[in-house]
């Protein structure tokens, strides 16, 4: 079994490869997530619109991904050109990204508010929309690069790693945009808009690597399926049942976090520092760093946990870690000792990290297991249908967070909020998460997957295709 499990070499992916694969993390880990996270700060904290409407903001491309997502995945699996199915989009996208990202942020001053949400909505549509065209294709390119069950892991992990190397600059942003260099005269809004065209220009430089250093896997074998429609490729998807089950486990957890997306900012500014934003947001930045630096160092003991214990497991052990997590908060949420957040947030990123990278690599399974039923490969289809779930998810708790936070009872422009409201923010932030991720536990003893049987779908898949078996 040891040897039948040792991957081959033609499966290894050299470093430059994983590295420059990895840079495309940047996209989906670190500024995807800054968005969410900076428009309460900018829009409602920074901009005086409601909270609601700042949902609703976060909602709507929530529900346009939902229909923006199968169509680039289908786009992506039905691509013929020299670059092959998915690197053309991501040298694409990157460039819409970079520009969409800092246009979101030049929301105009002068506007009444209703103007300026109904500006920063429309940015949203199109920055999440050039996401898509990034994210999709590169996480179907991902899926395809090699057949091992370790090496996908190892692959996403390296998404992971610098990804999460950029988000030790994402947490910051906030920070800088209230700094004087980047706000000028003005204030944090206008400092956001300053510091948007410094992670341009990151993306751009990724998204021109990326597509520079990997290659496509079997482009010549795919490049001969036979282009069906996309419903029918849908519909093929949605009768996956192992699919379904990966997909519930996760839906469960990110609509729990989702809920409480922003909570934990609002908490540490009027909560842990009564409305100093200028100490709070220094507090934010670090933690935002710890959150960063460790999700870039449990890369490594997730490899090796995965390879010793596999995939399911060891997304057991996540859950357990992120809703940990959330039971410590009733500690560390503290205003004498602010700095206990710190733990809390250690325990959430490693936990997410391993959670989220897992998902990908076993959404890979999922599409060598539908090739040996099927005899075709849809990776776009899966990568995308998979986030459609994700999104809607993140759709309805983004919404149902604004009116939380304004069932809570707190007032826009007031710098010290009540008691209850703050106790009750605690609440809900600690407790919706764990509530919902407790279902995952029982999705996972159902996914059927194992690491045995991924080499053996392995091994059935390079005999019809006629592939040298390793050690033959």
């Amino acid at each position: 079994m040891s040897e039948h499990h040792t991957t081959a070499k033609r499966d290894r992916i050299p470093w430059l490869i994983l590295i420059a694969y990895g840079l495309g993390g940047f996209v989906p880990i670190a500024l995807f997530n800054s968005v969410g996270q900076l428009s309460g700060l900018i829009v409602n904290v920074g901009l005086g619109i409601s909270a609601i409407l700042v949902g609703v903001a976060q909602m709507v491309p929530r529900f346009w991904d939902a229909i923006t997502d199968p169509i680039m995945g289908h786009v992506t699996d039905n691509t013929r050109t020299r670059f092959g199915r998915r690197r053309p989009y991501i040298l694409l996208g990157g460039f819409l990204v970079a520009i969409t990202f800092v246009a979101m942020w030049a929301v105009p001053r002068d506007w009444d508010p209703m103007s300026q949400f109904w500006y920063f909505l429309a940015m949203s549509l199109l920055f999440y929309t050039a996401v898509t065209i990034f994210e999709i294709p590169h996480g179907a390119l991902g899926m395809e690069m090699t057949a091992d069950y370790h090496e996908r892991t190892k692959l996403f992990s390296a998404k992971s790693f610098i990804g999460n190397l950029g988000a030790m600059i994402t947490p910051w942003f906030y920070a800088m945009a209230n700094m004087p260099f980047f706000r000028g005269g003005g204030d944090e809004v206008d400092g956001m808009r300053n510091v948007g065209y410094l992670a341009a220009v990151i993306v751009v430089i990724f998204a021109i690597l990326c597509f520079s250093l990997c290659k496509e896997r079997q482009f010549e074998h795919v490049a001969e399926q036979e282009r069906i429609p996309m419903w029918t490729r849908l519909k093929m998807t949605m009768r996956n049942t192992t699919f379904l089950i990966l997909v519930g486990i996760i839906f469960s957890v990110v609509l729990g976090f989702n809920l409480v997306n922003n909570f934990a900012n609002y908490i540490t500014i009027f909560y842990l520092f009564e409305g100093d934003k200028e100490n709070a947001s220094k507090l934010m930045g670090w933690i935002g760093t710890a959150w960063a630096v460790t999700g870039v160092l449990a890369v490594f003991p997730l490899n090796w946990i995965s390879r010793a214990m596999g995939k399911t497991r060891t997304l057991t052990l996540a859950v357990c870690l992120m809703l940990g997590a959330q039971l410590s908060k009733i500690v560390c949420y503290n205003p004498d000792h602010p700095w206990l957040l710190v733990i809390p947030t250690v325990m959430l990123s490693a936990g997410m990290l391993m959670f989220f990278t897992l998902a990908s690599a076993m959404v890979a399974d999922v599409c060598d297991e539908d090739e040996l039923h099927t005899g075709r490969r849809s990776e776009g289809s899966y990568y995308a249908v998979f986030w459609w779930f994700m999104k809607m998810g993140m759709a309805g708790a983004y919404f149902a967070a604004g009116v939380l936070i304004s069932l809570s009872g707190f007032q826009e422009g007031v710098d010290v909020q009540s008691e209850r409201t703050m106790l009750l923010m605690r609440i809900i932030e600690i407790g919706t998460p764990i509530l919902l991720g407790i279902g995952s536990f029982y999705l996972i003893v159902k996914y059927p997957l194992s690491e045995a049987r991924m080499y053996e779908i392995k091994a059935q898949l390079e005999a019809r295709r006629g592939e040298e078996q390793p050690g033959s």
